[in-house]
């Protein structure tokens, strides 16, 4: 089979694979330079960019995160089918899963034996999601569990609410996936129950406080909530499709429709042993450079330097996976000295009427202020975390705009604090006047 070559590639087909591309078109890329290299027939994360949602009322994607969307002008979209989406300056490998990489030779082997040499190569091969099936959980490859990841999923997922009017579903997770989810389908007259092991949801980033608003607002939208426990099996009816979610406690739930989501791990695996790794990821520097010359790595697989917090973290998140991209691409092409990445940890979520956001750090002593009722018309309140004198990190719900600036800086300054009874009290006016 015919070797191909390129000055860059781009492995991966997801968001921070989408903005590594438009930052190459940005910096002037030129035809035939660069291959995007992808196992999926379409590419994933900027058809998600491109429409703005998925396919399901009531859940939101990553446009949200403050990105801009992928514009006509860098990319040519051919007929209405997305497998057929070529870009005016880059080759796509779709349907391409590559099965081995050589880093010292620069060589790439896809399963269908191609050879693809590059120059320089971007690692954007994102995370992976834990599946029940791997934990060996009886009857979790019954038909209508759905773990979130893909278009295809999402795709698969519709279909199934369409064929189920008003089922019953079981949400496993109490994260991100398991709370937007939750709320779509409830939007979407599906009956809800939420299973999760933590004792309140959103643990690595919700305080109990937080969560227990968010849970309240929730059992009042009819979403039923069981914590404390796990699925620890499925039964299935006589068409193999779920019926029955059987927890480690003991109970039975009725379910039409199944939502795994329990996590995800880097897809590192095509570099083990080539490149250094750390904290579960691929290690690279501010410039998102790994250990080898002309290997970058970028997103969910990157683990790099948080400058301000002098710290060594991976993060997965779709802001952070389109600000690497970015970086990376700057690194490699720009003509110009860049400063090295400084990031500022970002998440948010929309759900129902609700929509927070979040920067910093969630560590230290914590203050809650404003109004956290959950039957509140428009609840606004939030959270500081405090550390060795200072705000290091800010949560809100509600916000306007300024207000999600204003955290936002707060964040970054880290101003010092006298009391917390006073910033209880003055609430999100403290960040205001920063």
């Amino acid at each position: 089979m015919a070797e191909k070559s390129f000055k860059y590639v781009i492995l991966g087909g997801g968001v921070a694979a989408g903005y590594a591309a438009r930052e190459f078109a940005k910096q002037g890329v030129q035809p035939g330079e660069l291959a995007i290299i992808s196992k999926e027939a379409l590419l994933n994360g900027w058809k998600l960019l491109l429409a703005g949602t998925a396919r399901l009322p009531g859940f939101h994607t990553c446009v949200g995160s403050g990105g801009e969307r992928l514009l006509p002008e860098w990319y040519t979209e051919k007929g209405e089918d997305l497998e057929k989406l070529s870009f005016t300056r880059i080759e796509l490998l779709l349907n391409t899963e590559i099965v081995k990489a050589d880093v010292p030779s620069k060589t790439l082997v896809s399963a269908a034996g191609e050879t693809i040499k590059y120059e320089i190569l971007i690692i954007a091969t994102g995370s992976t999601v834990l599946r029940l099936t791997d934990f060996g959980v009886e009857g979790a490859d019954a038909k209508n569990i759905f773990y979130l990841r893909e278009i295809d999923d999402a795709d698969k997922l519709v279909e199934a609410i369409k064929a189920k009017p008003n089922g019953k579903a079981v949400i496993v997770g109490g994260g991100y996936i398991g709370l937007e989810l939750s709320a779509a389908l409830k939007i979407n007259n599906i009956e809800v129950t939420m299973v999760y092991p933590e004792p309140w949801c959103m643990p690595r980033l919700f305080t109990a406080g937080i969560a227990a608003f968010y849970e309240v607002y929730y059992s009042n939208k009819g979403i039923n909530i069981i914590k404390g426990t796990v699925a620890s099996g499925f039964t299935s009816d006589s068409n193999g499709e779920v019926k029955e979610v059987k927890l480690k406690d003991g109970r039975v739930l009725e379910a039409d429709i199944v939502v795994v989501g329990v996590g995800g791990r880097p897809l590192t695996a095509l570099f083990k042993g080539q490149v250094d790794e750390e904290k579960g990821g691929i290690k690279t520097d501010g410039f998102f450079k790994t250990s080898v010359p002309d290997v970058y790595a970028v997103g969910d697989v990157a683990t790099f330097p948080m400058k301000i917090y002098n710290e060594i973290r991976r993060v997965e998140h779709v802001d952070h996976a389109r600000k690497s991209a970015e970086q990376a691409v700057k690194a490699i092409m720009s003509t110009e000295n860049i400063e090295e990445y400084d990031y500022l940890p970002y998440f948010y979520s929309r759900a129902f009427d609700l929509s927070w956001q979040f920067y910093g750090d969630n560590v230290g002593e914590t203050v809650l202020f404003g109004n956290d009722d959950p039957k509140a018309e428009n609840p606004k309140f939030g959270t500081y975390w405090i550390k060795d004198g200072k705000i290091i990190g800010a949560f809100l719900e509600g916000g306007s705009p300024d207000e999600n600036k204003a955290i936002a800086k707060v964040a970054r300054v880290q101003p010092p604090v006298e009391s917390l009874d006073s910033l209880s009290t003055e609430g999100i006016a403290f960040a205001c006047k920063i």
